[in-house]
């Protein structure tokens, strides 16, 4: 008897695995391959600081700042009071569209895509130039834990006003595992000038492996349901 409950065990996690939307890899924009951004301005940094609200606790900042050799932007990301984990891993991307004046998250629109790709399926972080642009949970991992920060290089995204991958203008958006929005914020010009430079080159660039976890979509749904098929053979067992 038991070896047959657990062979249905083993069935309904397999079908729950093979439901889970996974990283595919060639998969690229209607335009192509994201392209290397080179020539940003010197000594710009964009901010974006999360607001006080009573509908969340999460506060901090993601701040953009060129990198030293024009090529990119270094990202640092400053996070805290997430909520439970059981709704993370948490996300987070570039969106298109600023936070209107009424701070409605779903008025940002979708991520910043300059490339046409589209959110599924899912990114392929070792090939990072596939990605939305926006897409910086994807690119270099998603959030964990309460608190959180990271800092990374992103090849793909300008501080110069002019290319579509100019993020200046637009919002960071913070999401639950099941792309829920939880709170976003308007990047804002902290230091220089973003008038000039911000052109792109090459779209090629050795693979890097990812080292957080790869943007998963709707990963809460699987995670639920194996959650339930657990718990229900181990209480038949039981």
């Amino acid at each position: 008897m038991h070896s047959s409950v657990l062979f249905t065990l083993a069935s309904g996690l397999a079908l729950v695995h093979a439901q889970a939307p996974t990283p595919v890899p060639g998969v690229t924009g209607k335009l192509g391959n994201a392209r290397i951004v080179e020539n940003n301005p010197a000594g710009v940094s964009y901010v974006a600081t999360l607001p006080e609200s009573d509908t969340t606790d999460i506060r901090g900042s993601v701040v953009g700042t060129s990198n030293s050799n024009g090529t990119g932007v270094n990202f640092q990301i400053s996070l805290s009071g997430l909520p439970d984990a059981s709704l993370g891993p948490f996300l987070y991307h570039i969106h298109d569209q600023p936070v209107p004046s009424d701070g409605n998250c779903t008025g940002t629109k979708a991520h910043l895509d300059s490339y046409i790709r589209g959110e599924k399926p899912p990114c392929y972080p070792v090939d990072p130039a596939s990605c939305q642009d926006g897409d910086l949970a994807g690119k270099h991992g998603n959030i964990t834990g309460s608190s959180f920060s990271t800092a990374f290089l992103d090849l793909y995204l300008s501080t110069a006003k002019g290319p579509q991958s100019f993020f200046g203008n637009r919002s960071i958006v913070i999401h639950t595992s099941n792309t829920t929005r939880l709170t976003c914020a308007n990047f804002t010009l902290a230091t220089g000038n973003a008038t000039s430079g911000g052109n792109s080159s090459s779209n090629t660039t050795s693979p890097v492996s990812p080292t957080l976890t790869p943007f998963t979509g709707g990963a809460a749904t699987t995670l639920i349901s194996a959650g339930a098929i657990l718990a229900g053979m181990a209480a038949f067992l039981l």
